[in-house]
């Protein structure tokens, strides 16, 4: 069976999906992404030695902002009133894991948002680190699992 592309109208025009039959649910979305570093970028940011400051505390909150702001970055995509959000970091000796996870009681899922909440928190120890380590690469975002439960 051929599925339809739900953003695209009979005539070829994209259009926001309108979702407003559909009932409302709890729904939870884990994605998590790589950065891949050198040795001693994970000990730098680890022991807080980085010039910027805490390159944790910045990507956490920059994480936390991106998942409030997906609608925003993403054409066609739902505003959702989020009910919570985490952004969590796992380091070894050659790259740091973010996860991030998105919380919401919608008509539409939270996926984009947990994506999107990664990726800016990748985004953010790049920044945060480009000064001592030029090679850094970040890779494997993926969605993890998401849920859905009608309330």
């Amino acid at each position: 069976m051929k599925r339809k592309l739900t953003h695209v109208a009979a005539d070829g025009r994209v259009r926001m999906v309108d979702v407003s039959g559909k009932p409302l649910s709890t729904r939870m979305a884990v994605a998590s992404g790589e950065i891949k570093v050198k040795p001693e970028t994970v000990n730098a940011i680890t022991h807080n030695q980085i010039a910027k400051g805490n390159v944790f505390a910045a990507a956490q909150i920059a994480g936390i902002q991106a998942v409030k702001r997906t609608a925003e970055l993403i054409p066609l995509c739902h505003p959702l009133p989020l009910s919570g959000i985490d952004v969590e970091f796992e380091t070894n000796a050659e790259a740091i894991t973010a996860t991030c996870t998105a919380r919401t009681t919608a008509q539409t899922g939270v996926e984009m948002e947990a994506l999107t909440g990664v990726m800016i928190a990748l985004l953010t120890i790049y920044d945060m680190c480009k000064a001592i380590d030029d090679a850094m690469e970040i890779s494997s975002v993926r969605l993890l699992k998401k849920t859905k439960r009608v309330v």
